[in-house]
């Protein structure tokens, strides 16, 4: 199949762990070709059971230890504001699964700040901004060269939760709705712990692939929503997409009330 096309698809494993090493392979086909050319790709992260493992078969996939690693650079699509060592971050599992075992320049590794680092939440999501900013396309003007507002990253790994979260973009909450900014404070989560950090909608949809990896009958009824194409405001999952594709990774289980004709067999 095309790889262009923003239709939402489905990709279906027996079961997590086949999911986890799917999407894995998936990962190093899609970008192998930038990367062994060269060019610069940027990769957003997320956390949760299946972000989580989905990395780790990312590590012991054969070709984790001759991919070019220079080139790619890791953001994350959230993060819990707790200290910068809590099991709580994303970026701590992350670091456990992959990061730590692989050869990466510690510059292209860009976490979000943490609650130990002197600054407060609102601070900690402008500076995010403000480094998304800095890796933005850069256009040449008669005044100087302008930087855009963030980069479209090349590969934008979503989680799903079962009320149809992404990042930490929560079903009727103001932060769903913020297009302004690149990345915002997020207070009282519906989730535990209370204060995060999420990047926006617009940032999301501005990757050229958005990809959602779910797993269990729990996110059915989620994922369902989604590809109904219910309104983004209660059903945050349903406003992901990305520029060139669209693909929800699943388990079975997940699955369940998928419709035949949004299953791709062939992605």
């Amino acid at each position: 199949m095309s790889e262009r096309g923003t239709a939402k698809r489905v990709v279906v494993s027996p079961d997590a762990s086949a999911l986890a090493t799917s999407v894995a392979d998936r990962f190093y086909d899609r970008l192998g070709g930038p990367v062994r050319a060269g060019r610069t790709v940027h990769v957003a992260l997320t956390g949760g059971g299946m972000g989580t493992a989905v990395l780790r078969a990312a590590a012991e996939h054969p070709a984790a230890q001759t991919f070019d690693w220079s080139v790619v650079h890791f953001w994350w699509g959230d993060e819990r504001f707790v200290a910068s060592d809590s099991p709580d971050r994303n970026d701590v599992g992350a670091t456990e699964a992959l990061l730590s075992r692989i050869e990466i320049p510690s510059g292209n590794i860009h976490r979000m700040p943490a609650a130990d680092q002197g600054m407060g939440l609102d601070e900690a999501a402008a500076a995010y901004a403000a480094e998304l900013a800095g890796y933005g396309p850069s256009e040449s003007t008669a005044t100087g060269v302008v930087t855009g507002a963030w980069p479209s990253f090349d590969i934008c790994f979503l989680g799903v939760g079962p009320d149809a979260h992404i990042a930490s973009l929560f079903p009727d909450r103001d932060e769903i709705r913020i297009t302004d900014r690149a990345a915002v404070a997020v207070r009282d989560s519906p989730k535990p712990p209370p204060e995060r950090i999420t990047l926006t909608r617009p940032v999301i949809n501005s990757s050229n692939r958005v990809w959602l990896v779910l797993a269990g009958a729990e996110k059915a009824s989620a994922l369902g929503l989604a590809l109904a194409g219910a309104s983004y405001h209660s059903v945050p999952a349903a406003g992901a997409k990305g520029r060139r594709r669209t693909i929800f990774f699943v388990d079975e289980a997940a699955a369940q009330k998928v419709p035949p004709e949004l299953i791709d067999g062939t992605y």
